[in-house]
């Protein structure tokens, strides 16, 4: 579609609708994530696609007549400042969508900022479910559409018995693990055969939890580590691994929160077959990927920066905002919501992505064993998965749906038929 064919479509919108008034250019795009602090090993790489994909757009003719123009914010790992300066993109820098946050815990602190004054967001990153905000659509995977089937790979294929939950401690690792005890419990896993440790963020000294973890298995059972650490307290994690000499059949590890961009400054010949579950390998072998490596290589001119799956979200989430933004011919947040439920762009492992009524996507998952050359071999790959934003095994939540599109509700009671008003709580 032309330029010129973009401009008539939108003025006749907004003749024939009179309707919310059209974007002002250039269309501002907030950025908001960690430059710096203990999140930034993950979350600088985000800014940087961001960059690439907002360039992109506008050199295939921007949108809706203008240019973009992305405007980028260091929160720095400081969780109260992702709020301060969600409330300045939307207030001062007026901006007309975010694409932001990595942690949970900052997440949950920008959301009352962004729904009291209607903001969007796409959030890229694997997290704990338990939420389904109408200004939020959730790009990154939910517990069933990770950390499930990563227990799943470990029952079935592994044969493991005993559990190490090992996670940074906050929101995310707390929650999912809870998820994962109740659905272990469920799989007829006894509960002294499953053992959960946190640690805070930038957390180093492992010797003693990886040595407690190992005794686990005295009795002969298999033991496998189920890991929500985050940021770089991986590295020292995976280093005391190797300096105890562990390998994946001594001790199997799937992170939800190590990929390729994780790995880069690590050591990892001697973390071979270790394992990730994402949505998204740099490895897979599909033309949209080699498309994407190409393009990222070129925008920041280095061979050697990898892509992971927190891109692909980004890379999803920023075109289907693209193509509602077109089709609702506004960037007015309501007229964009409206037109994002049920938007598909393809996934960069093949097939389709599709953005459900309850604002979480429809994805393929991925298992990967970790490469001496900190790729992953892809082993075990399903078709995509709708995820869900409530998770039938904490009893809290069995009876809870979201659906904005035809209830209009977030979290919807099946029991009593009636829409709960989501607390802090969750």
């Amino acid at each position: 579609m032309t330029k010129k064919t973009l401009l008539a479509s939108a003025t006749a919108t907004a003749l024939l609708a009179a309707g919310p008034a059209l974007a002002d250019c250039p269309i501002q795009v907030g950025v908001l994530h960690s430059l710096s602090g203990s999140m930034a090993i993950s979350e600088t790489t985000l800014r940087d696609v961001m960059l690439m994909l907002v360039e992109q757009q506008n050199e295939n003719g921007g949108l809706l007549g203008c240019e973009l123009e992305a405007v980028v914010v260091d929160p720095a790992s400081d969780w109260p400042l992702f709020s301060e300066l969600t409330r300045q993109l939307l207030t001062e820098n007026e901006v007309d969508v975010i694409f932001g946050a990595w942690t949970s815990v900052a997440r949950k602190a920008l959301l009352p900022v962004l729904e009291e004054l209607n903001g969007l967001m796409f959030y890229p990153v694997q997290y704990e479910g338990q939420e389904s905000s109408r200004n939020v659509f959730y790009t990154g995977a939910a517990p069933n559409t990770q950390a499930i089937p990563a227990v799943d790979y470990f029952l079935e294929e592994l044969g493991v018995d005993s559990f190490a939950l090992l996670g940074t401690d906050y929101v995310y690792p707390r929650t999912t693990n809870a998820i994962l005890e109740s659905y272990l419990l469920d799989k007829g896993v006894a509960e002294e055969d499953i053992f959960v440790n946190y640690t805070p963020f930038g957390h180093s000294d492992w010797s003693t939890i990886v040595s407690d973890v190992m005794a686990l298995g005295a009795g002969g059972k298999q033991v496998g580590v189920i890991s929500t650490i985050n940021g770089d307290a991986n590295v020292g994690f995976y280093t005391e691994l190797a300096a105890q000499g562990i390998d994946s059949f001594d001790l199997p590890v799937v992170a939800f929160s190590v990929g390729e961009e994780e790995l880069s400054g690590l050591d990892t010949s001697r973390l071979e077959g270790h394992l990730a579950a994402w949505n998204y390998f740099m490895s897979a072998d599909t033309p949209e990927n080699e498309e994407f490596i190409a393009a990222w290589h070129d925008f920041i001119d280095d061979e050697n920066r990898v892509t992971n799956d927190p891109m692909e979200a980004h890379y999803i989430g920023f075109n289907m905002w693209v193509n509602a933004v077109e089709e609702a011919g506004t960037t007015d947040v309501d007229a964009v919501r409206e037109a994002m439920w049920g938007q598909e762009f393809p996934n960069l492992t093949g097939g389709m992505a599709v953005m459900n009524p309850n604002h979480h996507l429809s994805k393929p998952v991925l298992i990967g064993e970790i490469r001496a050359d900190g790729q992953f071999d892809i082993i075990s790959q399903t078709e995509e998965v709708p995820g869900e934003a409530w998770s039938p095994f904490l009893p809290e939540s069995a009876n809870l749906t979201s659906d904005w599109q035809e209830l209009g509700c977030g979290m919807y009671d099946t029991a009593t038929e009636t829409c709960v008003q989501m607390t802090s709580n969750y």
